[in-house]
């Protein structure tokens, strides 16, 4: 795992910290308590001036839109009374024709439409990328 630069600074000014306190405590147990109460209080005061810049300010880049499935599906409906559709097709009827009572009921989406797309031609013709629960052409 590498580190960021901000990390290595702050491990650096850490470091300088330890061995300034140490550096006193050996001169003066005193003076080095006093500079240990002043650092710790400006490095919480820091601490919580960070999170609350984190939680509140700053700016996020906006998250991506999403975007479209790969392998983009034309879906192409030629006739007269063609239905086509990318996925799956609960009820349709083309020709005027009443819809049967379906047998079940409607399919699950799919997952995706097929690669190649989905075209019906013709007259009073039906198709789908996915599952057709009940179709009627009324021809």
């Amino acid at each position: 795992m590498t580190l960021k630069p901000w990390a290595w600074a702050g491990i650096g000014v850490c470091g300088a910290g330890v061995a300034t306190l140490v550096g006193f405590a050996f001169v003066d147990l005193g003076t080095a308590d006093q500079i240990a109460s002043v650092a710790g209080g400006s490095v919480g005061l820091f601490g919580f001036v960070l999170a609350v810049v984190a939680q509140f300010g700053g700016s996020s880049a906006p998250p991506a839109p999403p975007t479209a499935p790969a392998g983009h599906t034309q879906v192409t409906a030629s006739g007269s009374g063609a239905i086509a559709a990318g996925g799956s097709i609960g009820a349709a009827s083309t020709g005027g024709a009443p819809l049967p009572a379906p047998a079940s009921p409607a399919p699950a989406p799919a997952p995706a439409p097929p690669a190649g797309g989905v075209t019906a031609s013709g007259t009073g013709s039906i198709a789908a990328g996915g599952d057709i629960g009940t179709a009627s052409t009324g021809t």
